[in-house]
């Protein structure tokens, strides 16, 4: 597609590329399937009059909310049979991601998490509406209801997230000064340091796929998480290395054993402890992180 950026469709869909992209990452919590959907989008784009689109943008948004629901639709099958939590593909994300507080909150591992408790098509809503500021007349042609229906289904979707979403999380540099407590308790096995840095209520969700092994439900509680994965290390030979990174537009963790990478753990910190913990071990989630560059969002 770069080598025609001068056609008239080429250049307005890479002109928009990103947020594409990013509305369907939103809607799927997978990067693999969000690139299928854009592929599937330019093919559909390029078969369009452009003389008849008034808002290109709007116009090609319509088009991926629309194969991101039908995608959605087919990756909850596959979750139904899906070995233990499910948890997004982490995302390697640039700084300006990160600098845009509402953007970094959107993406973040904690909210893609509630994010999967909605329905499809308020998924669909809440994203292009919430994150987005799409308007409802844009957002019904894309799910295909009237706008009358659409606020109706914003309004019990934003109900839905605000009793689910994590407490207001801190400013970046108290998440970041956690994360490097937290980091050194991973690197020496300190029970009682890893007890200081969690909050009392602090849950631990990991995802190995059944390919890694993980816990198979959510891990609650300071002492139990801890003991967890203080035990874990303990059971572990290979040497460990950490190394923050920024997952999902927040400071993360880049774990490797051996020299081999083993997961991204992604936190969420509220009142200067971390009150969630987000481990992806499954290697099919993590052949992005090593090997892209940091993506620009929207």
């Amino acid at each position: 597609m770069s080598d025609h950026v001068t056609d008239p469709a080429t250049g307005s869909f890479v002109a928009h590329r990103n947020l594409l992209f990013t509305v369907a990452y939103e809607m799927l919590g997978s990067a693999a399937d969000a690139e299928d959907v854009l592929q599937e989008t330019w093919l559909r784009w390029v078969e369009v009059d452009m003389g008849q689109v008034l808002d290109q943008r709007a116009y090609l948004v319509r088009i991926t909310t629309r194969q991101s629901l039908n995608r959605l639709r087919t990756m909850q099958r596959r979750k139904e049979a899906y070995v233990g939590p499910w948890l997004p593909e982490p995302l390697l994300t640039a700084p300006d991601v990160a600098q845009d507080a509402e953007l970094a909150e959107s993406v973040s591992m904690a909210m893609m998490v509630v994010l999967e408790t909605l329905s499809p098509t308020e998924r669909a809503v809440f994203v292009l509406r919430e994150a987005f500021e799409f308007s409802y007349d844009d957002i019904a042609a894309a799910v295909d209801k009237s706008p009358a229906a659409v606020r109706q289904i914003a309004h019990r979707a934003r109900r839905h997230v605000d009793a689910r979403r994590p407490r207001q999380a801190v400013s970046p540099s108290v998440t970041r000064a956690a994360l490097e407590s937290f980091q050194r308790v991973l690197e020496t096995g300190d029970l009682q340091g890893l007890l200081d840095v969690l909050a009392p209520e602090v849950v631990l969700v990991s995802d190995g796929g059944g390919i890694k092994q993980a816990a198979l439900r959510p891990v609650t509680g300071a002492d139990k998480v801890a003991r967890y994965m203080i035990g874990g290390l303990g059971k572990n030979n290979r040497p460990i290395t950490v190394a923050p990174t920024v997952v999902n537009g927040n400071p993360a963790l880049l774990v490797h054993l051996d020299g081999e990478i083993d997961g991204v753990m992604a936190i969420h910190v509220g009142d200067a402890r971390i009150t969630g913990l987000y481990y992806v071990r499954n290697p099919e989630k993590l052949n992005r992180v090593e090997s892209e560059t940091p993506l620009t969002l929207r």
